[in-house]
C-alpha cells in the first residue's frame, strides 16, 4: 500500500498519472471506430476499408458498465474509445434535463463522453465544455471530438478546483465519478457556484460512503485513485454543497455497487436566481 501523499499537488499528479497510464493506449494515432445504434463496431467513417476493431481490445469490465449505465441509443456514433475510457459511476446526463441552447461544463470530463451526450441535448446553439486535469485525457477527448464532428464542444486541461471561466458564464454543471477524486472538494464546490449562473443547476454523479471507511483505507492512494479512499459521506456531501452556497440540494438516483459501504449517487443542486 502506498501512502496517499500530504501535499495536495502531490496527490493530483498522483491521480491523473494513474489515468493518463489507462488511457495511453488509446491516444495513438491510429483509427478511431465509433459504434453503430446497436452497440457494434462500425469502423472509421474516414477510413475506405470498413474495419470493426479498435487497436486493442477495450477492457470488457468497462464495456458491461458503460452498458448499463446507457441506453445503445445514446452511444450511438461515439468512439469506441470514448466508451473504453470511461470510468464514470453514473450518467449525469440522463437526468440533467438540459435545454437546446445552454451552456454545460464537465468536471473532469475525461474521453468525453458525457460532453458528447450534452451537446446532442443542447443542440448547436448550445455548448459544451469539458475540464480534466490528465493531458492524455484531453488530448483523447479532443480526438474524439473531431472524429465525430462535435462542433459545440470544447475541452480544456486544467483542475476543477481552479476552473479556467469566468464568472456565472455556464447554466449546468455535470460530473461523473470524479469529485471523490479532488483534495480540496470545498474548493471545487466554491469553484462550480462561481462559474454557474443565477438559477443555474449542479448535476452529478459520484461515489459516497454510507459509513465510514477505515483510517487505512482513506491513507491508501491507490484506493483514492480508484475512487474510493477520497469518496465523502453522503452527509458530508450534503453539507459541503450547502456550505459552498447551493440550495435545492436532493440526491435524485441513487444504485449500489458491489463495494460494501459504497453507493454511486446522482446530487441535484441549485444556484439561486
Amino acid at each position: 500500500m502506498t501512502d496517499v501523499p500530504r501535499d495536495p499537488d502531490e496527490l493530483r499528479a498522483a491521480v491523473a498519472a494513474h489515468y493518463g497510464a489507462r488511457v495511453a493506449r488509446f491516444t495513438r494515432d491510429e483509427p478511431l471506430p465509433v459504434l453503430s445504434a446497436g452497440g457494434a463496431c462500425c469502423g472509421d467513417v474516414t477510413s475506405p476499408a470498413d474495419e470493426c476493431c479498435a487497436a486493442e481490445p477495450p477492457d470488457s469490465a468497462v464495456m458491461e458498465r458503460v452498458a448499463k449505465l446507457y441506453q445503445d441509443a445514446d452511444l450511438s456514433g461515439l468512439p469506441v474509445e470514448a466508451l473504453a475510457a470511461s470510468f464514470g459511476c453514473g450518467n449525469p446526463t440522463a437526468i440533467a434535463s438540459l435545454r437546446p441552447g445552454e451552456v454545460v461544463l464537465d468536471l473532469g470530463s475525461g474521453a468525453g463522453i458525457d460532453c458528447f451526450l450534452a451537446a446532442k441535448q443542447v443542440g448547436p446553439r448550445g455548448r459544451v465544455y469539458g475540464v480534466d486535469m490528465t493531458p492524455e485525457m484531453v488530448a483523447l477527448a479532443r480526438k474524439n471530438a473531431a472524429k465525430i464532428g462535435a462542433d459545440n464542444v470544447e475541452f480544456r486541461l486544467g483542475e476543477i478546483e481552479h476552473l479556467p471561466f469566468p464568472d456565472a458564464s455556464v447554466d449546468v454543471i455535470i460530473s461523473n465519478c470524479v469529485i471523490n477524486l479532488s483534495p480540496d472538494k470545498d474548493q471545487v464546490f466554491r469553484e462550480a457556484f462561481r462559474v454557474l449562473r443565477p438559477g443555474g443547476r449542479l448535476q452529478v454523479s459520484d461515489i459516497v460512503w454510507l459509513r465510514d471507511p477505515s483510517p487505512e483505507l482513506r491513507h491508501d492512494v491507490e484506493a483514492w485513485a480508484g475512487c474510493v479512499a477520497g469518496a465523502l459521506l453522503e452527509s458530508e456531501y450534503r453539507a459541503k454543497l450547502a456550505a459552498a452556497g447551493f440550495t435545492g440540494i436532493q440526491v435524485a438516483w441513487r444504485e449500489y455497487p458491489e463495494k460494501e459501504g459504497l453507493a454511486s449517487a446522482n446530487f441535484l443542486a441549485f444556484k439561486p436566481a
